[in-house]
C-alpha cells in the first residue's frame, strides 16, 4: 500500500536510493516522469512554495497532511514526508504519524530540534534533551506499528552543530534502537563526518545534498556514487526542485516583460514547455478517456 513495501525494498538494496524533493502534485509527477523511483515531500519546499515563508516552523500538521494526500494521489511512486518535530511532544508525534499514514505517506521523518524548528542548514539550531528525543521516536514507531506497519520511519538529528558529532552518532544509534528504519544527521560539515557516521551508526544512513547541482556553505556537494561508496543508503535533494522552479518562473517572467514591450510577435520557446507536454503532465489525456467512457448517451 502506498508503495511502502517497494520503498523498504529500495533501502535494502546495495545501491543508494536517490530521492529528489517535491512540494506539490506537479513537482512529484515530474520526478516520477523523469524516472526517479521515490520523492521526498520537503517541509522547506512546502513552506517556501505554499506560504512564501522560510523553513522556521510555520507549517502545521494540517498543512503537511493535506499536501501529502494530494501528492500521494497524483503519483504512483512512494513519497517520504517531512513531519518536522512531529508538532509537539511524544503524544503529538504519535498522532502525526497516524495522520500522515492515512494521508498516504510511505515514510515519515521526525527530527529532534526544539520548536520552532528551522532549516538544518541555518544557524541557531537547538535540540531537545536526549531522552525526550528518543521517546518521540519510540512514539513514532509505536504509531507506525499500530497503524501502518509497512511504513518507514526516518529519524533525524540536528545535534551536530550545537553538541558535536559524537552526540549526533549517539542519538542516531538510540533512534535506531527505538525503531527507526533510516537515520539522518543533517548539516554534516565534511566527507569525513559522513564516513564516520556511516561507519559508527548501525542503521541505513540518509544524507542531504540540498540543491544537488549547486554547492552550499554547509555540507559539501558529493556525487551519489561517491556517497554510496562511503556507506550512505539514501540521499535526498530537498532544495533542488523549488530552486529550479524559481529559476524557471523568473526566466518566464523576464521573457514576458520583454514580450509586452513590443508590438511584434515575440516567442521564447525555451522558457516554457509546449502545450501538449504540459497537458500530458497534468493528466489531461486520462480525463479525456474518462469523459469518453462515461459520457451520457445524448441520443
Amino acid at each position: 500500500m502506498y508503495g511502502r513495501q517497494r520503498l523498504a525494498e529500495m533501502i535494502a538494496e546495495p545501491e543508494i536510493t536517490v530521492v529528489p524533493g517535491v512540494y506539490d502534485g506537479i513537482s512529484a509527477r515530474l520526478v516520477e516522469q523523469q524516472g526517479f523511483e521515490t520523492g521526498f515531500l520537503s517541509g522547506a519546499g512546502v513552506s517556501n512554495s505554499r506560504l512564501a515563508q522560510p523553513d522556521v516552523g510555520f507549517l502545521t500538521l494540517p498543512d503537511v497532511a493535506d499536501q501529502s494526500r494530494e501528492i500521494a494521489d497524483a503519483v504512483d511512486i512512494p513519497i517520504w514526508v517531512d513531519a518536522d518535530t512531529g508538532y509537539g511532544n511524544a503524544v503529538n508525534v504519535h498522532r502525526t504519524v497516524r495522520k500522515l499514514a492515512n494521508a498516504g505517506a510511505a515514510a515519515v521523518m521526525i527530527e529532534d530540534q526544539e520548536w520552532p524548528k528551522r532549516c538544518g542548514h541555518m544557524a541557531g539550531k537547538s535540540v531537545v534533551p536526549f531522552d525526550e528525543a528518543v521517546t518521540k521516536i519510540e512514539a513514532a514507531a509505536d504509531a507506525r506499528d499500530e497503524h501502518a506497519p509497512n511504513m518507514l520511519l526516518k529519524a533525524r538529528t540536528d545535534a551536530t552543530e550545537p553538541d558535536g558529532l559524537d552526540e549526533a552518532i549517539r542519538r542516531l544509534n538510540a533512534f535506531a534502537d527505538a525503531g527507526a528504519d533510516v537515520v539522518f544527521a543533517d548539516a554534516l560539515r565534511s566527507a569525513d563526518d559522513i564516513r564516520r557516521v556511516a561507519a559508527d551508526v548501525d542503521a541505513p544512513l540518509s544524507v542531504n545534498m540540498g540543491f544537488g547541482v549547486r554547492s552550499r556553505p554547509t555540507t559539501p556537494l558529493i556525487p551519489a556514487a561517491r556517497l554510496e561508496e562511503m556507506g550512505v543508503a539514501v540521499v535526498i535533494y530537498p532544495r533542488l526542485i523549488t530552486a529550479a522552479a524559481t529559476a524557471g518562473m523568473k526566466r518566464g517572467l523576464e521573457e514576458l516583460a520583454t514580450a509586452v514591450e513590443t508590438r511584434e510577435e515575440y516567442e521564447a520557446p525555451d522558457a516554457v514547455v509546449d502545450w501538449d507536454t504540459y497537458t500530458d503532465l497534468i493528466g489531461k489525456p486520462a480525463v479525456d478517456d474518462l469523459e469518453g467512457r462515461f459520457r451520457a448517451d445524448s441520443g
